[in-house]
């Protein structure tokens, strides 16, 4: 594929501003995340930092809680029996703790008191004891009042629940320090809370377990109160990756955190089990991955927080980073767009205006030298040097070929170079149509005027090079006064009969048209022969020296056809071959058998009368030679004499028939012989 000097400069400076400001928006684009995701970084690790010290303040709260309530029992301020006192001390560790949830004690004889906060407003007293209506579950309900606390309801109802059956009792029990442990099914509940759980010993006798219990709702609530982004969230999620708090700003202990909702969610969830979940894997450092959940792209960074596994996941939408950042790219892109757009514009201007419209008028120019269609080619002003010198080249060559084409014929050049024909010596049979034309008492005007020839020659060569080249036809040569032409070669042309038809009457006509009269003052007259059939077509010579010409017995006739005309007083005589291949589009009549000179078979000769498409006269006279001709061959003599003396008088003076008359008279006096066949024999070229 091919293109032209404009386009692909201004291909090449649109390539170079595109690649430049492509380069400088990838720069600024990748300065950009950068930033973006120090920024990003800088947000995970502030809210990090602020879960992980609420959660601590949330662990040694709970267990500063645990130790207060062991010390009142060990010291023996109170008994773990003592149900009032025991309330009071658990309803006061609540009131002041606000992120405890439960503060629970079992004893060994299956026995439970626990105190629940219930949200913001209220708490409730829960005991299980042999003493309480067939072990029933006795819960006391209390809501908060300025400065206190007040009833509300006693409830009882059945229940099974033991807390030795439970990991918070069963754990600790037998042990000597407290620690951390999941509780789960609690009375009443059926959350995953965690508890600070341990023996309380009084007296080196082992009175049962005391366990100070959070709940994730709490965290969950506190959550609600980050603000990572302005689209992000923080969720907490325990060592197998699971989400255990999500932001909730209505999350307690009596209305549970709403797990499971919004995008957000799904994305720490997804998270989780990469990280920690089915791969087993255990992380321990800081990690940071790229979430793509339903085509939005999130940052997702996941920072332990050193207890039970505990991580805290900041779910960032990029966008909440990058939309304005999006925003400045997009903005940028039109720019550079625009400037691109421009400085294309710019340059298919400029380059059309400096480079591509001289060029392309100087490859107009070389065109035209190899059409050689040189007279209007001159030298083109260019401000750059090599196409000022590449112009002014051509108009040298130019000049120099203009002395030439009066030698070369220019319109066999133009077409072997269109038709591609190697300039080597080689040939090839084709069927063609030849024509031979030559004035007629040439050698007697030459010998009269002498170099006055050439100036009385030069129209009818004019007139014959426009007729031939109007037609399609390759003229072969210049002799004397005599010119050669062929059709279908070297371009093929199936109506080469035909084309070479029309250029002999053209040319007839041409030459009268002009006015161009001998030394005694009276119309030039020409003659013409035609012939068609296949003849060797192509460079004929050697390398230092060829001709593109025709030769064979095709182009031998048709010269022999051009001299015959003088016996006949006719203008142009056409071959059988080229009769037949011009068909109906054609007006002639059948002049007689002749055997050329050189030959000694006969040849049907026709005189060529007009172009059917064009004639308008009448063929009676055309009708009455042919009538004597076919008389004349069947020694009918006399017939033969009359119909020529009738196609005379229809024609108003007809050479021809005057000539076959005279035979026939002739033949009347004295008959041919026996084995006469009615060819006549041209005894001159």
């Amino acid at each position: 594929m091919r293109v032209s000097v404009g386009i692909a400069v201004t291909l090449l400076v649109a390539i170079s501003i595109g690649m430049s400001t492509s380069v400088v928006h990838s720069l600024w684009w990748t300065t950009a995340r950068e930033n973006s995701r120090m920024l990003a970084a800088e947000i995970n690790s502030q809210i990090a930092n602020t879960v992980r010290i609420e959660v601590g303040l949330t662990l040694r709260s709970a267990e500063a809680a645990w130790a207060a309530v062991r010390t009142v029992f060990v010291q023996n301020v109170i008994t773990t029996r003592q149900a009032d006192k025991r309330e009071f001390v658990f309803l006061s560790q609540l009131q002041a703790q606000p992120n405890i949830s439960w503060i629970v004690f079992g004893w060994p004889d299956g026995d439970f008191f626990a105190s629940h906060r219930l949200g913001d407003d209220g708490l409730e007293m829960i005991e299980i004891d042999d003493e309480i209506r067939d072990r029933m579950l006795r819960m006391d309900r209390y809501i908060f009042i300025p400065g206190d606390i007040q009833f509300e309801e006693r409830n009882f109802s059945p229940t099974t629940y033991d807390p030795r059956e439970h990991a918070w009792y069963g754990n600790f029990i037998e042990r000597d320090a407290p620690d951390w442990i999941e509780a789960r099914g609690l009375p009443g509940s059926d959350k995953t809370a965690y508890a600070f759980a341990g023996p309380v010993d009084v007296n080196r006798r082992r009175q049962g377990v005391l366990a100070v219990v959070i709940e994730t709702d709490r965290l969950s609530r506190f959550l609600a109160t980050l603000q990572p982004g302005e689209f992000g969230a923080a969720f907490i999620l325990d060592a197998d990756g699971e989400v255990i708090a999500v932001p909730d700003p209505n999350a307690d202990e009596i209305t549970p955190a709403r797990m499971g909702e919004g995008s957000l969610y799904e994305v720490a969830k997804i998270s989780g089990e990469k990280l920690l979940g089915r791969s087993g894997a255990r992380v321990a450092a800081s990690s940071t991955i790229r979430i793509v959940n339903d085509g939005v792209p999130y940052a997702v960074a996941l920072t332990p927080l050193g207890f039970y596994g505990w991580r805290v996941a900041t779910v960032i939408p990029e966008s909440a980073f990058l939309s304005g950042f999006d925003k400045t790219l997009m903005n940028l892109i039109y720019v550079l767009v625009g400037v691109v757009i421009a400085a294309t514009g710019f340059a298919i201007w400029l380059v059309r205006r400096v480079v591509s419209n001289p060029l392309a008028r100087i490859v107009e120019d070389l065109s035209k030298v190899e059409r050689f269609d040189i007279e209007q080619i001159e030298r083109r002003p260019s401000k750059l040097s090599e196409l000022a010198n590449l112009s002014a080249a051509t108009a040298n060559m130019a000049a120099g070929l203009s002395a030439f084409r009066k030698y070369v014929p220019t319109d066999l050049v133009r077409t072997l170079v269109s038709e591609g024909i190697h300039t080597q010596p080689g040939g090839e049979m084709k069927q063609i149509s030849v024509l031979f034309c030559d004035v007629a008492g040439f050698t007697g005007l030459s010998e009269k005027l002498g170099p006055k020839i050439v100036q009385l020659m030069e129209p009818f060569f004019s007139a014959a090079s426009s007729a031939i080249a109007r037609n399609n036809g390759t003229i072969d040569k210049f002799m004397g006064d005599a010119v050669m032409a062929f059709w279908g070669a070297p371009r093929v042309n199936p109506d080469h009969a035909e084309n070479a038809c029309r250029a002999a009457l053209d040319l007839v006509a041409a030459v009268a048209a002009t006015g161009i009269k001998d030394d005694a003052g009276q119309p030039l007259r020409i003659r013409l022969g035609l012939n068609s059939g296949e003849a060797l077509v192509g460079n004929i010579g050697s390398d230092q020296r060829l001709n593109y010409t025709a030769i064979g017995d095709v182009v031998n006739v048709a010269s022999r056809l051009e001299g015959a005309n003088k016996a006949y007083g006719t203008s142009i005589l056409i071959g059988p071959e080229t009769r037949r291949a011009a068909g109906d589009t054609i007006v002639v009549r059948e002049l007689d058998t002749l055997a050329v000179f050189g030959r000694t078979e006969g040849l049907v000769i026709f005189e060529l009368i007009a172009m059917a498409d064009g004639f308008e006269g009448s063929r009676d006279w055309i009708a009455a030679y042919e009538d004597g001709l076919a008389h004349y061959r069947n020694r009918r003599f006399d017939k033969a004499v009359s119909a020529f003396e009738a196609a005379e008088r229809a024609r108003g003076g007809d050479p021809a028939s005057a000539v076959m008359k005279r035979r026939a008279s002739a033949f009347q006096t004295q008959p041919p012989p026996h084995d006469w066949t009615g060819v006549a024999v041209a005894d001159t070229k």
